[in-house]
């Protein structure tokens, strides 16, 4: 009676097994079939939770993966640094504290930080790292500043935007670049009604504006385009003639925020009249940078924890801690902070993992990258060993969960969507999937999300 049961058990296994794939075959077909699909690639990847295959569609094909690349970066840091890491901004002098009066310099030094600023943290917003500053600066006795205000950007390399980034992407707030000192996650919003500006969400320091916007449209079909130091920035495109908040990337973050620190000190009664200088643009004039000293540290801020910046980085794909992640690692571990160190140890890491290196052609660690190729069976074998590691609750809960109800990262960008992520079936049934398409005329989401309600 025994083996009767399991041989119908398994039997029921076995045909339900079927049915999904042959529903899964039957929708994926459907889509190529269609007219939308003509020049079309897709890549499918579809196991149980223990990596039991159940389907695929030209699985092993490397396609462009918009922002389901994060899921690589994500998982790696986590076991390489991990979910307890933390960055570290800290402040400092050179010279002495005579009745008051620092003769010398202050400075500010940071492990490139992407959270210094930032508004997504309770505790760590603007308003709290200048009240810990400038507390900092009272308590050391320093009433005045003889020297300058110097902002140490040097931890990573003068590399901020990595190569094969799309022109049009950088000065939006989606093409944010990294630096030793990030500040305010390098974003900055304006306000604009029609083609008139109408307030920045803070004063921008050191920018000069190109209006060509038209007005026109239903949606904000802007563009802002400027580059790392650069002192222009050009916006054009259509906007709607009403107000619409454009978010764009501060072209240099380590002086925004020496500007910043600057007001912070005149309004605390902290006598300053030196200059706001950078380690970076002393290395444009040809000078030798400043280093930070290692004693007289006035000020140790630590960033959040690691497991809370991977959550905002999946949840809401922030492209610009993708990219600081990578130079971390490069950091880390191999003593190179370049994007090409990064995204090189990012590869042997999954390679280590025991994913075929011909299915990972990296570019980046966020994605957006057009250069990045990677197949859909890479995808899920990364998501399946997350699901086995200590840190994996971390990694899961920046998932977001769709209108379908199923928890997945998505990516999209121009010729490409993707999804990639875990879903629990009705009957109880647990899938780990990835699905890419490039070429597609249409509705990429809603045509990949067809193929994927079958697994509900």
């Amino acid at each position: 009676m025994k083996k009767t049961l399991a041989v119908l058990t398994l039997s029921t296994q076995i045909i339900f097994a079927q049915n999904i794939t042959q529903k899964l075959d039957e929708a994926t077909k459907n889509l190529m079939n269609s007219s939308g699909a003509i020049s079309s690639n897709l890549s499918l990847y579809v196991s149980d939770e223990n990596g039991n295959f159940i389907y695929e569609y030209q699985g092993n094909k490397g396609l462009s993966t918009a922002s389901t690349q994060k899921i690589f970066t994500a998982g790696a840091a986590l076991e390489i640094l991990g979910k307890n890491y933390t960055y570290k901004t800290t402040s400092s002098y050179s010279g002495n504290i005579s009745g008051g009066n620092l003769n010398g310099n202050l400075f500010i030094s940071s492990t490139g930080d992407p959270t210094l600023g930032s508004w997504r943290y309770e505790a760590y917003k603007p308003e709290n790292f200048k009240q810990k500053l400038i507390d900092a600066i009272k308590k050391s006795g320093i009433k005045k500043i003889s020297g300058d205000l110097v902002i140490d950007d040097s931890y990573f390399d003068h590399q901020t935007i990595p190569g094969g980034w799309p022109w049009n992407d950088l000065g939006n707030y989606y093409g944010a670049g990294v630096w030793g000192i990030n500040w305010r996650e390098n974003q900055f919003d304006i306000n604009i009604n029609g083609n008139e500006f109408k307030s920045f969400s803070y004063p921008l320091e050191g920018v000069n504006w190109l209006n060509d916007l038209k007005v026109g449209g239903s949606s904000d079909q802007s563009l802002i385009f400027t580059a790392p130091h650069s002192d222009v920035a050009l916006i054009n495109g259509t906007l709607p003639a009403k107000t619409v908040t454009v978010s764009g990337a501060v072209p240099n973050p380590p002086l925004q925020l020496g500007a910043e620190v600057k007001q912070w000190l005149k309004d605390s009664g902290i006598d300053f009249s030196g200059k706001v200088v950078t380690n970076s643009k002393l290395e444009i004039e040809g000078k030798k940078a400043l280093q930070a000293p290692k004693n007289n540290i006035i000020l140790t801020y630590e960033s959040p924890t690691l497991d809370k910046i991977i959550y905002w980085f999946l949840r809401k794909s922030i492209n610009f801690y993708g990219e600081t992640l990578i130079k971390t690692l490069g950091k880390e571990k191999k003593g190179d902070p370049s994007f090409k160190s990064g995204v090189a140890y990012l590869k042997e890491f999954w390679k280590s993992k025991g994913i075929n290196p011909n299915m990972i052609n990296f570019a980046d660690g966020s994605g957006l990258s057009p250069q990045n190729y990677v197949a859909a069976k890479a995808e899920v074998q990364a998501l399946l060993y997350a699901r086995k590691q200590p840190w994996f609750e971390s990694y899961y809960d920046g998932f977001p969960t769709h209108d379908n109800g199923m928890k997945m990262k998505s990516g999209t960008m121009s010729d490409t969507k993707s999804y990639a992520g875990y879903h629990t079936s009705k009957d109880g049934k647990k899938y780990v999937f990835s699905i890419i398409i490039n070429n597609y005329e249409g509705s990429g989401s809603t045509e990949l999300q067809k193929i994927l309600n079958v697994l509900k």
